[in-house]
């Protein structure tokens, strides 16, 4: 399977700017949509935003017009551009993907990276 390491988490003042980074390494065949989940303390994970293998994105309603999710198949890695953060944009984000498990199969893996976290004050 595919490796999901995340970065560029930290600390931010509301109305900062972060840009996250998701690097895929190990196996990377059979990527298919790539996104970005996050979760606040005591709350479920949501998504944030996919973006197909193709390039189209989608995002929570919450984040449109302040986030941008977008990816490089040859570097392998996929970001999340934040901008005019708020406090609850605060949480844990894991890079998400999924993966084909080899080429004569239909089913696909959804592996998750570590999280990093981001933390906006107020």
């Amino acid at each position: 399977q595919v490796q999901l390491v995340e970065s560029g988490g930290g600390l931010v003042q509301a109305g900062g700017s972060l840009r996250l980074s998701c690097a895929a390494s190990g196996n990377l065949f059979g990527i298919n949509a790539m996104g970005w989940y996050r979760q606040a303390p005591g709350k479920q994970r949501e998504l944030v935003a996919i973006i197909s293998s193709g390039g189209h994105p989608n995002y929570a309603d919450s984040v449109k017009g302040r986030f941008t999710i977008s990816r490089d198949n040859a570097k392998n890695t996929v970001d999340l551009q934040m901008n005019s953060l708020k406090p609850e944009d605060t949480g844990v984000y894991y890079c998400v993907a999924e993966q084909r498990r080899d080429a004569t199969s239909n089913y696909y893996y959804t592996k998750w990276g570590q999280g990093t976290q981001v933390t906006v004050g107020s």
